[in-house]
Order: C-alpha cells, then structure tokens, then sequence
C-alpha cells in the first residue's frame, strides 16, 4: 500500500496528521508493506523569510483578530498537540517561507531519507523553535539525519529540486486539494484533514481489503454461439 501525504512544515495540523496515522500503522497487522511518500504543499508560497512578528501577531493580522485570541486559538491547537505526544512552542516560533525546506526534504526523499526528513523538520519548527527558512538551519538539520551538509549547502546556492517541489504543487491542483494534510491511499482514496486515529485505522483496513480482493470475472461471451477452447484433454467446439 502506498500513502502519499501533502503538507507543510509550518501547518499544525500536519504534523498532528502525521502521528495519528503512525499510531494506526503501529496497529496495522501489514505496516510493513506500506509505503510513504510525503508531498511538497506551500500553504503560503509569499511568506517572508524573516516576517519579524511572532506567529500570534501574524495569525491575528491573517484572521482579523486580536493577538490575544489567536494565542488563545494556538494554546488550544498546543493542547490537542500535546495528546499526541507533540510539543507546539508557539511562543518562541519562527515563522518563514517553506520552499527551501521542501527543496532540502526532496533532495533527502532521493536518498531515502523523506521521512527523517519531513520529522526533523516539523519537530524543528514546533518543538525547537529553529528558523527552518535560515539556510545554515536547513544545513545542520539535514545533517541531524545523516545527510551531506556539502550537498545542501551547494542546493541551497541553486534552483535544484524546485521543479519537483512545483510538481507536487501542480498535481495538488489536479487532485483536487483544498487544503493539508491531504492523504491519498493507492492513488484512489482519499482523506482530508488530520483526522482521529481511529478514521485512520480504519481507512487502512478498508483499503487494504479492497485492494486484495480479487474481482470476479464478467463473461464478456456472446449467449447462443460456438465456443472454441483448449483444455489438457485437447481440443473442442461446443455450442451455448
């Protein structure tokens, strides 16, 4: 089974996604035959790199609210974090541009380490409060899991894997995905939004049924006519 997963490094609700669905893999009786592959998703590709306001500021200017409701909003967003596990210091969060991050994440998806990766940086961004924008940040969190920090410097320098990075964006287009995490299941099922464990659970189970069942095979043969065929007994003519 494949699941291939798009989301941003800077959406809440994606890293939230991203765990519930591993505690239902941790149940799945046949996780190890899925596969996952994460997909670029800009939820704002004109975001500064350096904005200079914290993420209430910024969210209370994007929703037309005060500072103090939308820390209210994040404080609440921490807590269902927190049930999962996940620390959300938005406090001391850096918010910025995702494109390099989504840049580095590919490059490391080719060396078979997309889902280190995609961890080490969204437990950066929530959890560590690094400025996942900074090309040095971007340079030693590549390196926490094992990558060439020459070969991210040199990439960082260039436009190398933004047209994988627009790929992704443009195949979201297509799909249909309004917003992440989107998650599509063997390219023909779909799950929107970072939904309970149990939805999870649940979806897997249903995709992998009905994904091995074997269909039953339409007779596609004309009523009334000869038929001709060959069996191990030989060969015959025989008329419906």
């Amino acid at each position: 089974m494949k699941i291939e997963i798009w989301s941003d490094f800077v959406c809440p609700f994606c890293y939230m996604g991203k765990r519930r669905l591993e505690k239902a893999l941790e149940k799945f009786s046949h996780k190890d035959a899925v596969t996952i592959e994460y997909k670029s998703y800009e939820l704002d590709p004109n975001a500064e790199k350096n904005p200079g306001k914290t993420i209430h500021e910024l969210m209370a200017k994007k929703f037309g609210s005060t500072v103090e409701k939308a820390k209210s909003m994040n404080d609440n967003m921490a807590k269902q974090a927190a049930e999962l596990g996940l620390v959300y210091n938005f406090d001391t969060m850096q918010h910025t541009n995702t494109l390099d991050a989504h840049r580095v994440a590919k490059y490391a998806e080719e060396k078979d380490k997309g889902n280190e990766m995609t961890e080490r940086l969204l437990k950066a961004y929530f959890t560590d409060s690094k400025h996942i924008g900074d090309p040095q940040t971007l340079i030693e969190l590549a390196g926490d899991v094992e990558l060439d920090p020459d070969a991210i410097h040199t990439l960082l320098q260039s436009d190398n894997y933004l047209a994988k990075v627009r790929a992704d964006e443009e195949e979201a287009k297509q799909i249909g995905v309004q917003g992440v995490p989107f998650f599509v299941f063997n390219e023909k099922y779909a799950v929107s939004g970072a939904q309970p464990t149990e939805v999870f659970t649940e979806v897997l189970a249903k995709v992998w049924e009905e994904e091995s069942e074997k269909p039953a095979l339409q007779s596609l043969t004309p009523k009334k006519s000869k038929t001709t065929y060959c069996t191990d007994d030989g060969c015959c003519e025989i008329e419906d």
